[in-house]
């Protein structure tokens, strides 16, 4: 018997006597996983109200200018998507967000429709997105210094046709064209009163949901559901088709899938022409919807802060999208008392530091990390005890605050594809 037992410990143990040590299972993102994290999201949104006072970090007003400014984000990271998901880097979506902003607005001035400028943003874009094509995948200039040639050229080139086209309409210069046509907007008016009045009672999380709600149904133009519903269509052609498929193997192994028939050149071509198209969008959305006229300098470097939010989402569709929710609520809280607004954010963040140190200590072990990170939790809460609001000067850079603050600690689990940024020539070998 004890032969038995001898024989059946030797046969499952390895040669060497000691046993394997099993995979290590990796931390998936679920559906049940994300809706949970944004109802602990709310919940820590509606207790930070409740001790600060700053009703406005979750009313409906707050709720409808972040989902209007991260529209244009949201768009210019899924067109940086597109381009890297194919191993082509688009430093250029800033300038190609330009283009979208004049062509935007000539289109509807020419066509007096709306939606005739969102097709000529679009183009527009397009159109950058062709020129990054052309210097990167057709002649291998690198990727960097063809993006930065765009962002030149595009201010310039719209500079130039504000003043052939804008200078002689009537109410427009050489810095910004006349109003432009409204787009339409959709509003669920029948429960617009009862949320209203919710809100307005200020009870603990209920208010909140209820304040989250309206802002997300009244008011909302069609463009923005047109750039919501983008998203998920790009993560189907992207990741549940043999187009995306090909694509993106053209950003993984560019030389393995030319040994397969794949021509690596037209998909980096269409890759990068659709970035520039959705940066199009974007930038129409920014002259169209958000400001009804073009105006110079309108896109703000909302382009940059898009690529911010891709990388931030793992060049992953949702992940990009929860980005650019990110930037765009901390950018709407400027305009929505900002100092007071602001000062509360920094008990959220300190909390949300605290949680994030703690993770590292038990789950990962990395004491080091999880000490840093503590530190930093502290030092914002004690800013956030001895100051009563945010300077003005401060709450202005929020937006980009955030976004080196959440790239600083994303920066551990950040997977870019394996030849993005590389040069690929066809008929290499390697």
């Amino acid at each position: 018997m004890s032969g038995q037992a001898e024989g059946t410990t030797t046969a499952s143990a390895p040669a060497g006597g000691t046993r394997p040590t099993p995979p290590t299972r990796r931390f998936r993102v679920t559906t049940p996983i994300l809706l949970l994290g944004g109802v602990g999201l709310v919940v820590l949104l509606s207790a930070v109200r409740i001790v600060t006072g700053a009703s406005d970090i979750t009313s409906g007003g707050t709720v409808a200018a972040a989902l209007g400014l991260a529209v244009p984000i949201g768009l210019a990271a899924l067109g940086g998507l597109w381009s890297e998901r194919a191993g082509v880097v688009n430093i250029g979506l800033e300038g190609m967000m330009v283009l979208g902003t004049w062509f935007g607005a000539w289109g509807a001035l020419q066509f007096h429709s709306p939606w005739a400028g969102v097709v000529a943003g679009a183009v527009g874009g397009a159109l950058g997105g062709a020129l990054h094509a052309v210097a990167t995948v057709t002649f291998g200039v690198d990727h960097i210094i063809s993006g930065v040639a765009i962002n030149i050229v595009g201010v310039g080139f719209t500079q130039y046709l504000s003043k052939l086209v804008f200078e002689k309409m009537p109410g427009g210069g050489t810095k910004n064209s006349p109003q432009l046509p409204e787009m339409g907007r959709l509003s669920v008016t029948f429960i617009d009163g009862p949320l209203r009045a919710l809100e307005a009672r200020q009870w603990f999380l209920l208010s909140d949901f209820a304040g989250i709600l309206r802002g997300l149904t009244q008011g909302v133009s069609w463009f923005t559901i047109l750039a919501i519903l983008l998203v998920p269509v790009s993560y189907y052609i992207l990741w549940r088709t043999a187009f995306g498929l090909r694509l993106r193997s053209c950003g993984e192994r560019p030389v393995a899938a030319e040994s397969l028939g794949v021509n690596v050149y037209l998909y980096k071509w269409a890759a990068v022409v659709v970035s520039g198209l959705l940066a199009g969008l974007g930038g129409a959305f920014l002259s169209i919807v958000a400001a009804g006229i073009y105006r110079d300098g309108q896109t703000g470097g909302r382009g940059y802060i898009g690529l911010a939010a891709m990388i931030f989402g793992n060049w992953r569709p949702g992940g990009l999208a929860g980005g650019a929710a990110l930037f765009g609520y901390t950018d709407a809280l400027q305009l929505r008392q900002g100092g007071v607004s602001v000062h509360a954010l920094l008990l959220v963040v300190a909390l949300l530091l605290a949680a994030v140190a703690v993770y590292q200590l038990v789950r990962q072990s990395r004491t080091v990390a999880a000490l840093i990170t503590a530190g930093c939790a502290i030092l914002v809460f004690v800013v956030f005890m001895v100051t009563d609001t945010v300077p003005e000067q401060f709450t202005t850079f929020t937006p980009h605050l955030t976004t080196l603050l959440v790239l600083s600690l994303a920066s551990q689990r950040l997977r870019m594809p394996a030849a993005d940024g590389i040069p690929y020539r066809r008929g290499q070998t390697t």
